[in-house]
């Protein structure tokens, strides 16, 4: 089969197209022909080894560990091993993997994958896993969403973005996302009530003050986002630089114990009950997946390199 791999660190011309063997699964595992993935932060980071201490993290010192980029995907099962119960050969499934997507074919868990919405195509379905979880874990899990709360997702129409606007309304809340001039339009589109252009206004010099703010590849100070929340407030940072994350986790865990107000830094899991309330507010057509762009396989060191240049708006699919 088809995939693309790399053998070192670096930009995305360390990737490379090449046949390698076809994976066998094992006996909870599927096979799965893989129609369409998706893009993420992670692939970027895994890619480049930035920031350092990935490599501490089991993903190797000196080179990559796995060869295989790519966490989501979308396809149609091949073969299962032998203790999968609820799958098929020739079902339509979603979910993430721990590494290998960016291929023709891949080995997932059966107990992270759901049926695929017929509503969604596999370019939009591979686009919810790791994106759509994120959103739900940092709204929900650690920030305890309310309706009538005022939220305020600040990096709105990326991919994390577009998810938390969504399902910030689909809880009831009032939202304001916060965004480019060339992504206001999108925002709106989204369901937000109020859309921020930062090039043109600093939400936190406004009056209004914030129950809950996730900061979605979040590159301003933790003071900035301090100053937009209520007292009690809950700040949720997910993504974005070496520097801002350990911001937030040393100064977040500071200013939690000194005051009222809560903020910190996340990163999500993969959870099958994510993916089932995921595709419950997709069905409900309340959510709905926003794919910018589609490259096909070979092009994978192409969105990646879109994707680092910020241009990406929603997700970035991978079709075969």
């Amino acid at each position: 089969m088809k995939a693309i791999t790399y053998d070192r660190y670096g930009p995305p011309d360390v990737l490379r197209l090449e046949e390698v063997p076809t994976p066998t699964p094992g006996n909870r595992e599927v096979l799965i022909d893989v129609q369409a993935a998706s893009v993420n932060a992670a692939d970027r980071v895994l890619m480049r080894a930035d920031p350092f201490w990935i490599r501490l993290m089991g993903m190797g010192m000196r080179r990559p560990k796995h060869r295989i980029l790519g966490f989501d995907v979308a396809g149609r099962i091949a073969a299962v091993g032998r203790d999968v119960e609820q799958l098929a050969p020739g079902d339509e499934v979603f979910g993430a993997c721990s590494f290998g997507g960016f291929a023709e074919q891949v080995c997932v868990a059966e107990s992270r994958l759901l049926p695929k919405p017929a509503a969604l195509s596999f370019e939009q379905a591979a686009a919810v896993p790791t994106a759509g979880s994120t959103a739900l874990q940092a709204l929900c899990d650690r920030g305890g969403i309310e309706a009538g709360q005022k939220v305020l997702i600040d990096g709105a129409s990326g991919g994390v973005g577009t998810f938390a606007v969504q399902i910030a309304k689909a809880f009831g809340a009032d939202v304001t996302a916060v965004c480019s001039t060339r992504n206001v339009e999108i925002a709106r589109s989204l369901g937000a009530d109020r859309v921020v252009d930062y090039t043109r206004e600093d939400f936190s010099r406004g009056r209004q003050r914030y129950d809950l703010i996730l900061g979605a590849n979040a590159h301003r100070s933790i003071w900035v986002y301090r100053r937009a929340l209520a007292p009690r407030g809950t700040y949720v940072m997910t993504g974005g630089s070496g520097a801002a994350i350990l911001q937030a986790v040393l100064l977040g865990a500071l200013i939690t114990k000194t005051g009222s107000r809560r903020m910190g830094n996340m990163m999500a899991t993969a959870r099958k009950r994510d993916l089932v309330a995921l595709a419950e507010l997709i069905v409900a057509g309340k959510v709905e997946p926003f794919v910018d762009r589609t490259y096909p396989l070979r092009d994978v060191p192409e969105a990646l390199r879109y994707m680092e240049n910020e241009h990406a708006r929603g997700k970035i699919a991978i079709t075969m």
